[in-house]
């Protein structure tokens, strides 16, 4: 199930809220466990024992991790947590990925072949192994006790705002709200929730999937019939889907969350305003970076290492590793290099290029080298990817035929991802994410969510193109 969909909106959203706010606070959190497991259940009912298993595994090692004063039984639980997460991780995703390489090298030796495994990777399974690693680590740094209650603790997995695709909640962030966030405004916490959820499915519904029906129109063709005209226009589409599609999806998760008094980390920040790729991995999926820096980045060694080649691989190495949370694929691992290469490289000296440049260029800079990089996100192969980057750099450039909507939509996405470089789109961001609790403003806000809400249904029941990209991932 996922949320730009009728069954979610028009029934399973309205009955889950109607149950929340009946049932006693006593039983709340256990009636939105079970949502959640119905939830994820609806498209893989198999494999919510196999969450529920790790779960369960992990409620117990984090006890062990905070009732002992043994330094070595304390690592050994962690570690244990650490390789059952991975390796049902590896399991489920990776392990064809090897696989199919292994059988490659094996087919230049003249080696026989392993049989591929017929596996199905479970929706979300990267989001909720990081956070299932992020639990464990944080009681064992002593950041945070562990839940007692062990339904609190599946609550906390598999809450389902943020269960599909994130945002990636680190433990302490959202431990005090599980059992202490009943004495929060009810009232405002279901408005500003729905607003915000509003805001999420029109960029989803309204501005993602224009753009990701021209992308797959264009990449339907054969390869030969393109030129660079229609070329970079499906790389621009594409650059505007994915943002549009995974950030309506964070403010529909955050809307979701606030509507049951939680209140989830922001995952995006206009990202495509972006004047180097270091800041654009400051705005852009900020909880996944959020992640790997305390988790893997600084127990590495971070920005305090003895020489400059070891900072250098630190940040290669986190990019490779992000490259390849994405996805078993060449590709992403490619993706990620594209992204560690310019860390580096602004590190050494690209920065201080870049301001002593104009904003304007910068912000070009970084947006390309970005819309570059996602080529690698949409193609199924490289060989795939290596066709459209030789056409969008022949110079073929043709005239084509555009639809008036696809150029309305366009035109639009545009607007919104670069409004922040003005002042006024500071002004209209601030007022539609962070509104005032006053009655007029929320009477209007509420006004235009009701309105984007309607039109954004009538999307999706009067077309048959809704895909999610993070499904993948």
């Amino acid at each position: 199930m996922v949320f730009a969909s009728p069954i979610f909106l028009v029934y399973f959203l309205p009955l889950v809220l109607l149950g929340y706010f009946l049932v006693p606070k006593k039983l709340k959190n256990i009636f939105l466990l079970i949502a959640s497991v119905v939830f994820y259940s609806w498209g893989a009912p198999k494999f919510i024992f196999a969450i529920l298993l790790t779960t369960t595994i992990d409620f117990f090692l984090a006890k062990i991790i905070d009732a002992s004063s043994n330094n070595k039984k304390r690592k050994l639980a962690l570690l244990l947590s650490v390789i059952m997460n991975i390796g049902f991780l590896f399991y489920f995703k990776y392990c064809n990925f090897f696989i199919e390489n292994f059988n490659s090298l094996f087919q230049l030796i003249g080696v026989g072949e392993i049989n591929a495994l017929n596996v199905i990777m479970p929706i979300g399974i990267s989001f909720y192994t990081f956070e299932s690693i992020t639990y464990l680590v944080d009681v064992y740094r002593k950041i945070h006790k562990p839940l007692q209650n062990f339904w609190d603790y599946q609550l906390y997995i598999l809450f389902f705002p943020k269960l599909i695709a994130g945002p990636i909640t680190r433990y302490h962030e959202i431990a005090d709200q599980i059992t202490g966030r009943f004495n929060s405004d009810v009232f405002d916490n279901l408005i500003i929730g729905f607003n915000r959820f509003c805001i999420g499915l029109s960029k989803k519904v309204l501005l993602a999937n224009p753009m990701g029906a021209y992308t797959d129109s264009i990449f339907s063709l054969d390869a030969a019939s393109l030129n660079s005209t229609n070329a970079w226009l499906a790389s621009f589409a594409y650059t505007f889907q994915i943002y549009f599609d995974f950030s309506g999806y964070s403010d529909m998760a955050l809307g979701l969350a606030k509507m049951f008094g939680f209140n989830l980390p922001e995952n995006f920040n206009n990202p495509y305003t972006s004047k180097s790729i270091t800041e654009f991995w400051r705005r852009w999926h900020m909880t996944l970076g959020n992640w790997m820096k305390n988790y893997l980045y600084i127990p590495l060694g971070g920005n305090k290492v003895n020489s400059k080649s070891r900072l250098y691989f630190n940040l290669s190495f986190i990019f490779l590793v992000s490259g390849f949370w994405h996805g078993a694929s060449w590709n992403f691992i490619l993706w990620g290099a594209i992204h560690g290469f310019f860390m580096v490289a602004e590190r050494l000296f690209l920065l201080k290029c870049l301001d002593k440049i104009p904003k304007l260029i910068s912000v070009a800079y970084s947006f390309l080298i970005v819309n570059f990089a996602w080529i690698l996100f949409r193609c199924d192969s490289l060989e795939n990817a290596i066709v459209l980057y030789k056409k969008m750099f022949s110079l073929n450039f043709e005239s084509v035929s555009l639809s008036t909507d696809f150029v309305f939509y366009f035109i639009i996405c545009v607007a919104f991802s670069f409004l922040l470089l003005f002042k006024f789109g500071s002004k209209l961001e601030y007022y539609f994410y962070k509104p005032q609790l006053n009655t007029r403003s929320l009477i209007l806000l509420t006004s235009i969510s009701i309105i984007l809400f309607i039109i954004s249904i009538s999307f999706i029941y009067g077309s048959n193109f809704n895909p999610f990209i993070y499904f993948r991932f």
